[in-house]
């Protein structure tokens, strides 16, 4: 144990970016675009408005590039929280853009294939070396198409491979190890049926395109990407003289260390860029040069891949909408470090928002970035410092157990609370004003929830995961609530909570299940009649009936909001 973290027994960082953003985090890419915003100042007035104070004490580089405006508009701004850090950010400093960086590991395998060098419908394993053991399912192989879209069915992260260092957790995997890891994988499906963010698949990717080409995947970029975009000062190791790179921080503005990766398996986050170079990136796919090899290479990427449960339904991008909305995107986080690049490919229009600090646990940039492209979209407002309510402190009080089994307690003291895990120091916590209280010495955050029956739980937010907190007290004597097979299927069906963004509902196994569009599905816990919970997406589902006791709608409550669902 350290005095830095609270060790809940998760994995470390396992996604390096939320391809599984909360549901309400997700809505604002459905509506259409506004007309191109102002110049750089009212950009920089905009973002200002979003984090000037906000207790992570982040700073932001951020353009917008409009191709569809007469003069092919870009503007940029450099924003901190804290007024008078913009020198941490300049044009020249290099950011981790983490899992953006999978979108150009997507375009080297789509330039293979336009090179009539590869298929979507490859066996993972004839792009890695002989003899490594790919795990298969009554005989279907993994296939690239699988890889790309996350839904190759393999783990998160390569099983028995574990960092040396939490803090910079990919520096010591080997290509070799992460191969074997390969042969401790039992499938639990059938490729391509069951999705699921996989940064172990990114990682082989990488490898079998060195693998393919005998090429180093950063010289491979070098050639085939960065050099024919103009991308000049990205890189991965190779840093280019004039370039600095960005000091990465927890929120708090407490720095962090860097993360390194071996060159075979980069392929999963191991790109720094400059917001110009960003720029360059998210212009080649507003406006893909179809006369060249890479141009034609990122318009394939954009094109939707026939998988049956797709997490990302292009090569490498995530997808949302349809027709004049359809909007492209991907978000990427490491130790130190948030991005964020989305575009729609119809009115030319992208954002690349890249701060210099953690933001995966607090909700990520995709807010801030949809409303950058869509003025409708809601305009987050900066979690700065504020005190607690009494009564949400004593409610709060008490001892809990995470779902991964870690004892923890609660208590607060002279209008603070404080946390303890079991064997391990108490530590106190913030308040923000958004509702969620954060430990003033670590990277994480605790969310309240209200739960279904009226008393307070708490989500845990740290490193990328979520845990759902239980009350020692709380728990149900006569045990879960169990409903039979005929009341679950009166709730299945799709609800339509906003334009082209659906849940749908099933029943599997004696519960329920739900997916929103475009995501996997999680689980549905029955507290009563009518009334589901998430909890480790703070989620209450309350289910409505007609006259005639028909289900007919849904609320969906999470984060203190409420979305109404029409039964389609």
């Amino acid at each position: 144990m350290t005095n830095k973290t609270i060790n809940t027994r998760t994995r470390f960082h396992q996604k390096m970016v939320g391809a599984a953003l909360m549901l309400a985090a997700l809505c604002p890419v459905l509506w259409t675009l506004p007309a191109a915003a102002g110049g750089d100042a009212s950009l920089a007035d905009t973002v200002r408005q979003a984090v000037e104070g906000d207790r992570s004490g982040a700073c932001l580089a951020v353009a917008i590039i409009d191709k569809g405006a007469d003069d092919g508009d870009v503007e940029q701004a450099f924003v901190c929280a804290v007024a008078g850090d913009e020198s941490r950010i300049g044009p020249s400093a290099a950011f981790e853009i983490g899992s953006v960086t999978k979108t150009m590991t997507a375009t080297l395998l789509a330039a293979l294939i336009e090179e009539g060098k590869a298929s979507l419908d490859d066996p993972l394993a004839d792009f890695l070396p002989d003899g490594a053991k790919v795990p298969e399912w009554q005989g279907q192989p993994i296939l690239l198409r699988h890889v790309v879209t996350h839904s190759s069915g393999l783990p998160p992260l390569p099983p028995g491979v574990d960092p040396a260092n939490p803090m910079d957790p990919y520096a010591d995997m080997k290509p070799s190890e992460v191969i074997e890891a390969l042969g401790r994988v039992e499938l639990d499906g059938p490729p391509g049926e069951r999705p699921g963010y996989s940064n172990f698949a990114f990682m082989l990717l990488s490898q079998g395109l060195e693998n393919r080409t005998g090429k180093e995947f950063e010289t491979l970029l070098k050639q085939a990407l960065f050099t024919p975009l103009g991308m000049e000062n990205a890189y991965i190791t190779r840093r280019p003289e004039e370039v600095e790179a960005a000091a990465g921080h927890w929120p708090g503005e407490q720095a962090v260390s860097a993360w390194h990766f071996h060159s075979g398996m980069a392929g999963v986050g191991g790109v720094r860029a400059t917001l110009g170079d960003m720029v360059a990136w998210a212009q080649a796919q507003i406006d893909p040069d179809t006369d060249t090899l890479i141009g034609r290479a990122i318009a394939l990427t954009h094109e939707s891949v026939e998988v049956a449960e797709p997490l990302a339904e292009g090569t490498g991008w995530f997808i949302r909408g349809e027709g004049e909305g359809r909007t492209l995107w991907h978000e990427g986080g490491t130790g130190g470090f948030s991005s964020l690049v989305a575009f729609q490919p119809a009115s030319k229009r992208a954002v690349v928002v890249l701060a210099d600090t953690a933001l995966t646990d607090s909700g990520g940039l995709g807010g801030l970035g949809m409303h950058l492209l869509d003025g409708s979209a809601p305009l987050p407002e900066p979690a700065r410092p504020a005190q607690a309510d009494e009564a949400l402190l004593d409610a709060l009080a008490g001892n809990y157990r995470l779902s991964g089994g870690l004892a923890m307690e609660l208590t607060h003291e002279n209008g603070d609370l404080y946390i303890q895990a079991a064997g391990q120091p108490r530590f106190r916590m913030g308040h923000d004003s958004r509702g969620d209280f954060y430990p003033l010495q670590f990277n994480a955050q605790l969310r309240p929830m209200k739960q279904a029956d009226g008393r307070w739980s708490f989500t845990w937010h740290q490193g990328g995961g979520v845990q759902q907190a239980r009350r020692a007290d709380f728990d149900r004597v006569s045990g879960p609530v169990v409903l039979d097979e005929d009341t679950l299927a009166d709730y299945e069906g799709v609800y339509s909570l906003a334009p082209q963004f659906n849940l749908t509902v099933k029943a599997s196994s004696g519960q329920l299940e739900a997916r929103a569009t475009g995501q996997g599905w999680f689980e549905l816990e029955a507290t009563s009649e009518d009334v589901f919970e998430a909890p480790a997406w703070d989620i209450v589902i309350r289910f409505r009936r007609d006259g005639q006791g028909r289900v007919t709608a849904l609320a969906l409550h999470q984060a203190g909001h409420e979305t109404i669902g029409e039964k389609q």
